[in-house]
């Protein structure tokens, strides 16, 4: 397929899976702390609006809940069908790391989740609060162990290798690996900022058709404070996450920056453009600002930062695509600081919910946090290539022994079955989102929360027609 042998198929193949799937987790993790919130505002204040709000977002919470444990389980298959090499080689820490999972995080969310939607008017209000509480702290759970398993990959510590197989002596040190509280801060915050950019471009949509009812503004307003204070946040978590990537992969680091060699005695320039090229081992059309480099990444003036060129030319990441996609990342942070800073602007001069301009800027900085995060990962992932566990196992000798026909036509096959199931789940999230938030919503009456009956409820006879 496209001249590609079966071994990049089955890393395009895993890549797309998984670039699915932590679209959905992103915004899992933000809107059930939101609803958590929201409903907890509601229980101390009985104010209608709060409750309205609860259910338009569980609506589109349990959508995204659906579509996340489909895809997960997809992508974990994998593992043994793709990858049985380094299930094999490092099994023995992640069969675990992802086993914890399931049992501390999968299993409080699903006993909690029923009670969480159909729930309502079936339990009393504490109960029900607590459902969510719960449903929130699950996926808080859910991220900790994957990040661990993913962070242990980049950053492996706390194991031996025995008879070719890594076996775990320190648990503790498996899981607190030196890039896992830097990782987990950087990814909860990102869904958190995520949420907040998809909850206030949703709220700019109905307020550029003026659809300006009181829980309208009251989620654009929430959404716009916790940009406000995320995003800046974001920024300073992803400087310590680089400090710490300098220390323990410091090549993807040479590789983000586009950086093949050092003048002695100089400080690292910051290239902020270019096209790093791989075969002839230079970034051309570079353009770069001297001794900022070290500046940023060693925070001082006299150290430089490691060049591609001190590492073998097989352990090099490419630097054309992480070079790139840690720019789109990092470019995009800046808007949501700026999105952030002139919401605060526009609240002085009480234009918030009037301002046509900025309410246009919200809605298309909509799907920026999780372009941001998709960007993120492929940094994350490609920078640590070559290796599946950093400095122990080349991808190459994890892949599992399949043929390129047979990757060929399961990777088309994930692109057609994923087109299609995922793209009616889109556009029907985007449905619940046009109805808008309902003073008389129906799950207030005594009727269960059922999301797929939002839609029909949402629209008027001939139109679904």
């Amino acid at each position: 397929m496209f001249g590609l042998d079966a071994f990049h198929l089955a890393r395009i193949q895993f890549a797309f899976t998984v670039s699915f799937h932590i679209i959905f987790p992103a915004i899992t993790i933000g809107l059930a702390s939101y609803l958590a919130v929201l409903e907890g505002l509601w229980l101390k204040t009985k104010n209608p609006v709060w409750r309205s709000l609860y259910h338009f977002w569980s609506k589109i919470f349990a959508v995204n809940f659906g579509m996340g444990v489909v895809s997960g389980l997809v992508m974990a298959y994998q593992f043994g069908t793709n990858w049985s090499g380094f299930s094999q080689f490092a099994g023995s820490i992640t069969g675990p790391l992802l086993t914890y999972e399931v049992l501390t995080a999968f299993f409080l969310e699903a006993g909690f989740l029923g009670v969480m939607l159909f729930g309502w008017h079936k339990v009393g209000p504490g109960l029900h609060f607590l459902s969510t509480c719960m449903v929130a702290l699950g996926t808080i759970i859910s991220t900790f162990w994957i990040l661990a398993s993913n962070s242990w990959m980049q950053t492996p510590q706390g194991f031996e290798i025995v008879n070719g197989q890594v076996v775990p002596v320190d648990w503790f040190a498996v899981v607190f690996n030196p890039s896992f509280p830097y990782r987990l801060l950087h990814m909860f915050t990102a869904a958190f900022l995520s949420s907040a950019l998809f909850v206030a471009a949703s709220a700019a949509w109905h307020l550029l058709r003026d659809n300006n009812t009181p829980a309208i503004r009251a989620m654009f307003s929430m959404a716009l404070w916790m940009t406000l204070i995320v995003a800046p946040l974001q920024a300073l978590i992803g400087d310590m996450h680089g400090l710490n990537t300098l220390e323990h992969q410091p090549a993807k680091i040479a590789a983000i920056e586009g950086h093949w060699e050092n003048v002695p005695g100089e400080p690292t320039p910051l290239l902020l453009f270019g096209w790093p090229d791989m075969a002839q081992e230079r970034t051309r059309y570079g353009l770069e600002i001297p001794a900022l480099g070290s500046l940023i990444l060693t925070h001082s003036l006299d150290k430089q930062v490691p060049a591609l060129k001190e590492f073998p030319a097989e352990d090099r990441p490419n630097s054309t695509i992480v070079f790139w996609s840690f720019r789109l990342m990092a470019g995009l942070g800046m808007l949501m600081i700026l999105l952030g800073i002139a919401a605060l602007w526009l609240r002085k001069k009480q234009r918030l919910y009037d301002s046509r301009p900025f309410l246009r800027f919200a809605l298309w900085m909509g799907p920026s946090g999780l372009i941001a995060i998709l960007a993120g990962w492929v940094t994350t992932e490609v920078g640590r290539q070559p290796w599946v566990v950093y400095g122990l196992q080349r991808t190459a000798d994890a892949v599992s022994a399949h043929g390129d026909l047979h990757m060929s036509i399961s990777l088309l096959a994930f692109f057609v079955v994923y087109g299609a199931v995922f793209g009616v789940g889109y556009s029907y999230m985007i449905r619940l989102i046009r109805k808008g938030p309902q003073d008389d919503d129906p799950d207030t009456s005594g009727t269960p929360a059922r999301p797929l009956s939002a839609v029909v409820e949402s629209f008027p006879a001939e139109e679904r027609r």
